[in-house]
C-alpha cells in the first residue's frame, strides 16, 4: 500500500543556481518528521512528490507537512499515466473520498500542462474530465466562479490529480539561513519570535534564564513546554536552563534601582553572546518589540545591543501585542504563555524603570558592577533538554 502526496512549493521555486540546496534541505525536514514510516520524495519543477510506501496515519503526515516551513500547500494525490481513458479512471477514485464523495453542491476542474505536448488543451482536459464526474454525480452542477469543490488536475511526467488542498506555512526550510540563539521566556512574545526566525530558516536553539527560587519549577516546566511547542516549527530544538539567581541578585545589589532592568538585559545579551558563540550559532533572536515595554525604547535595544558581537534579530520588532497574540493563538503557545507562572525580567524588575539611557553613563554603571565572573560561572552550570521534531522530549 502507498500513499502520495503532491507538495507545492513557493519561494523556493524561484531560487536560482542554489534552488536545489532549498529543495534538498525541505526533503530532510520532511523525511526527519517521518522517521520511521518508510517514504520517497522525488522533485519536479515547484513541487515536491511523498510517496509513503507503508501504512501512515493520515494525521502523522498532515501534522509532519503543516507543520514544516518551506512548504506552501499539500494534496493527497492519484496519479496516472498521461492517457485520457486512464487519466478518466483515475479521477473516480480521486473524487471517491473527500468533500467529493457526498456527489452534493458545485464544482469546477482546473487543469495545468507543465507538458505541452499533452494532446489536449488545459481547457479540453477540464471539460473531459468534468463528464467523468458527471458520470459518477449526476446532481453536481458546474460553477466556474465561485465552486464548492474543486478538481485540479496536472500534466508532468504523468498525470496528477488531487482536490481539497491544504495550505502551509510557507517560509524556507530551517537550516537553509544558518542558526541562533532564542532568549526564551514564558512569555507570549519569544516563541512567536521562534516562530517567525524560523520561517525564514534558522536553526534555533532555545536558552532561558532561571531565577529559583524567586522564579518556580513550575515556570520552568511552562517554558519547557513552550520550546515543546514550538519544536516542530524549528525542526526541534536545545532548551538550555541558565541558573540566573546569583547574577541577578548581584545586579540588584549593586545597580542603581532604576537601571535594574537594563542591567538584566545586558547582562543577558552578554551571556547568550558567549553561549551562541560557544555553540557555534551565528546570532541571537529576542522576542523584543518596539517600545512595547520600558526596556524596549531605541535607547534601550542600542544599549544592550553593545553587549552582543553577534548580529541580534528581534523578529517582532514593528508588530503590536494584538498581531502578536494573534500568531500565538495560530501556532498553539497562547494558552501555555498566558499561564501565572512569571519570569526572572518580571520578578526582579522596579517599579519606575529607567527608559531614555544615556549610553556611555549607564556602560560605565553596567562595567562597574563587575557582573562577568557570575555570568561564566553561570554558563558552567547549564542544563540541557532536547525536543525533537515532533515536540518529544528526548533525553
Amino acid at each position: 500500500m502507498s500513499t502520495q502526496y503532491l507538495i507545492r512549493l513557493g519561494e523556493i521555486a524561484l531560487k536560482g543556481l542554489n534552488r536545489s540546496m532549498f529543495e534538498n534541505m525541505l526533503r530532510q525536514n520532511i523525511k526527519a518528521k517521518l522517521k520511521g514510516y518508510k517514504n520517497t520524495i522525488t522533485k519536479q519543477k515547484g513541487r515536491l512528490f511523498l510517496e509513503i510506501t507503508q501504512e501512515c496515519p493520515p494525521e502523522v503526515i498532515d501534522f509532519a507537512l503543516s507543520t514544516t516551513f518551506g512548504i506552501v500547500g499539500y494534496s493527497r494525490s492519484f496519479s496516472a499515466p498521461k492517457d485520457l481513458k486512464k487519466i478518466q479512471e483515475t479521477v473516480k477514485e480521486a473524487i471517491s473520498e473527500g468533500p467529493f464523495a457526498e456527489g452534493v453542491g458545485s464544482f469546477k476542474v482546473i487543469s495545468r500542462r507543465a507538458d505541452k505536448s499533452f494532446p489536449l488543451s488545459s481547457y479540453q482536459l477540464d471539460v473531459e474530465l468534468a463528464s467523468t464526474i458527471h458520470e459518477v454525480h449526476p446532481n453536481l452542477t458546474v460553477d466556474v466562479k465561485n465552486p464548492d469543490l474543486i478538481l485540479y488536475c496536472e500534466i508532468r511526467d504523468k498525470a496528477y490529480l488531487y482536490t481539497s488542498p491544504k495550505k502551509g506555512l510557507g517560509g524556507l526550510p530551517v537550516s537553509s539561513a544558518g542558526r541562533g540563539v532564542l532568549l526564551l521566556s514564558g512569555g507570549l512574545d519569544s516563541p512567536v519570535a521562534a516562530f517567525l526566525a524560523a520561517k525564514r530558516g534558522v536553526k534555533i536553539d532555545c536558552l532561558y534564564f532561571h531565577a529559583y527560587p524567586y522564579t518556580s519549577d513550575e515556570a520552568l516546566e511552562k517554558v519547557k513546554t513552550l520550546a515543546s511547542l514550538i519544536s516542530p516549527y524549528t525542526q526541534g530544538t536545545r532548551l538550555f536552563v541558565v541558573p540566573f539567581t546569583e547574577a541577578q541578585l548581584h545586579i540588584k545589589r549593586t545597580a542603581p534601582i532604576n537601571e535594574t532592568t537594563l542591567m538584566f538585559r545586558a547582562a543577558m545579551m552578554s551571556l547568550a553572546n558567549k553561549h551562541s558563540e560557544a555553540t557555534n550559532n551565528q546570532c541571537i533572536i529576542t522576542g523584543e518589540a518596539l517600545s512595547q515595554v520600558a526596556s524596549q525604547t531605541l535607547e534601550g535595544l542600542s544599549f544592550s545591543d553593545s553587549f552582543s558581537d553577534q548580529l541580534v534579530l528581534r523578529p517582532l520588532i514593528g508588530m503590536d501585542k494584538q498581531e502578536i497574540m494573534d500568531l500565538a493563538k495560530k501556532i498553539g503557545t497562547y494558552e501555555t504563555s498566558i499561564l501565572p507562572y512569571e519570569d526572572c525580567c518580571v520578578l526582579f524588575s522596579p517599579k519606575h524603570p529607567l527608559t531614555r539611557p544615556d549610553k556611555a553613563e549607564v556602560t560605565e554603571h553596567y562595567k562597574a558592577m563587575a557582573i562577568e565572573p557570575y555570568i561564566d560561572e553561570a554558563l558552567t552550570k547549564l542544563e540541557v533538554f532536547h525536543f525533537n521534531e515532533r515536540g518529544e522530549l528526548s533525553n
